[in-house]
């Protein structure tokens, strides 16, 4: 909106101020996984709906088997990735889907990669909005060793952490 001769003061304060607090997010945002040695390991994009956000991922060279994927708290992928803090969980949540306190707003489903290595997948994270992961200590997307048993707090004892990719508009 430009402001324009005839503007009543609201109109122009209006103008002004949503200057101030800056653009709303476009809706769009994806993080490059890389192993611990920078190898990529494939992409994940992240859509944001009225509802949370659309999570797909393209992965290529992983270990075959099981794996916790999960959107962590903060922006940073610096082997062995803790750096990327823990679970995105901004209302306090316990962990996992099957604790009665929980679940983390990052928690996610396991993966199951098969014997190439590659796999597609698409998850709807509930209630999630890009803006708080694309705030100022950002997000990331994590993928650990071993499967999330869904309960131990406060990570599903997973194991290590073993592709990082920090969430970028």
């Amino acid at each position: 909106m430009r402001i324009t001769e005839g503007m009543g003061w609201t109109a122009v304060a209006a103008v002004l101020l949503g200057g101030l607090a800056g653009p709303a997010h476009a809706g769009d945002a994806a993080a490059e996984l890389r192993d611990a040695d920078g190898q990529e390991m494939g992409e994940v994009e992240l859509k944001e709906s009225p509802h949370g956000i659309l999570v797909h991922a393209d992965l290529e060279g992983m270990p075959e088997g099981t794996h916790a994927f999960h959107i962590h708290e903060t922006g940073q992928c610096e082997p062995p990735f803790k750096s990327a803090g823990g679970h995105f969980n901004p209302e306090g949540k316990a962990h996992g889907f099957m604790s009665e306190e929980g679940y983390h707003a990052g928690d996610m489903p396991n993966i199951h990669v098969p014997g190439s290595g590659d796999l597609e997948l698409e998850y709807f994270a509930p209630g999630v909005k890009l803006d708080e992961l694309l705030d100022d200590d950002g997000g990331a997307i994590l993928v650990h060793e071993g499967a999330d048993d869904y309960k131990t707090d406060p990570a599903g004892d997973a194991g290590s952490r073993i592709a990082c990719g920090v969430i970028e508009d």
